[in-house]
């Protein structure tokens, strides 16, 4: 297919549904990691953390020879897709022609709303077609659940987190760790992971630590470079490897358990990441306040 978001005749919301139907069955070539060099964990909170705001960052460490890990935190639960998946025709009808649902706006399941026993596996399935996309070297299911629903909930989360984090760092002295910066993401489970990192800086497990603000697509195009230490300018060969993770997330497979659960649940922000090659990497700021959203 044409990958330019500029083509002729396609929208920028057009061009992602334009590649959701092959595309998560492609395994790209990963270049060669040195064997002496330290791992670069990235941490996805959510299925579709990783190719939304983590993909170029992984391909560049990828070029530069490094071994990526790519971590799930958590385990993605979500009512609100189960009941998505329920109805029918689709509920994103902001975009009629062409339906930007994989399904074409049809799927009517019967899923159980409790946002986990059909939920769950078919978000990780979507996340493992991108993973073999992205050519990462090892992936990581931490399976954390995601509650972050009240303060002892969510303590309970970064404790988890912090502790599994901790391990991998133990693990893999030297390695750097690539969070996303959940202080500006406003969900918990984003939060919870920047908590953890403030943890162990402050204690000295971890040192070599960046965040990439996955949920900057949300700003117009012109802000989302607000507060970056970084912007990171995504080649073309990369950018297509990126858009090719995103179509894993817009696939509708049911034999391979692919319902296109990260389109409906963030499709503004993956159509704007798609049209937009870059990604933005930020520090810890100094005023940083650990905790859950008030």
């Amino acid at each position: 297919m044409n990958d330019d978001s500029n083509a002729p005749g396609l929208s920028r919301r057009g061009v992602l549904t334009a590649g959701v139907l092959t595309a998560a069955a492609v395994a790209f070539p990963a270049h060669a990691a040195s064997a002496a060099a330290k791992p670069a964990i990235f941490y996805a909170p959510h299925q579709d953390d990783d190719a939304l705001g983590l993909a170029g960052s992984i391909l560049e460490h990828k070029a530069a020879g490094r071994p990526v890990y790519l971590v799930l935190v958590t385990d993605g639960r979500n009512p609100d897709l189960a009941v998505r998946m329920n109805m029918d025709p689709c509920a994103i009808t902001q975009w009629p022609t062409p339906h930007p649902c994989a399904a074409g706006g049809r799927h009517g399941l019967d899923w159980p709303t409790d946002g986990v026993s059909k939920v769950v596996a078919a978000r990780t399935a979507e996340f493992m077609a991108s993973a073999k996309a992205l050519g990462v070297d090892k992936v990581i299911n931490f399976k954390v659940p995601d509650d972050g629903s009240s303060d002892s909930a969510y303590n309970k989360m970064v404790d988890r987190i912090e502790a599994k984090v901790r391990a991998l760092a133990e693990q893999y002295p030297g390695a750097s760790h690539k969070f996303t910066a959940g202080w500006l993401e406003r969900t918990e489970a984003h939060k919870a992971g920047s908590d953890v990192a403030y943890r162990l800086l402050n204690d000295g497990t971890i040192s070599d630590v960046r965040f990439n603000h996955v949920y900057a697509y949300d700003r117009p195009e012109g802000d989302r470079a607000d507060g970056a230490a970084l912007v990171l300018n995504i080649p073309s060969a990369h950018m297509k490897l990126k858009r090719n993770a995103m179509y894993a997330y817009n696939t509708w497979d049911p034999g391979r358990n692919l319902y296109a659960l990260g389109y409906h649940s963030v499709p503004e922000k993956l159509e704007a990441a798609h049209a937009d090659p870059r990604e933005f990497v930020h520090t810890l700021p100094s005023d940083y306040r650990p905790g859950r959203f008030k």
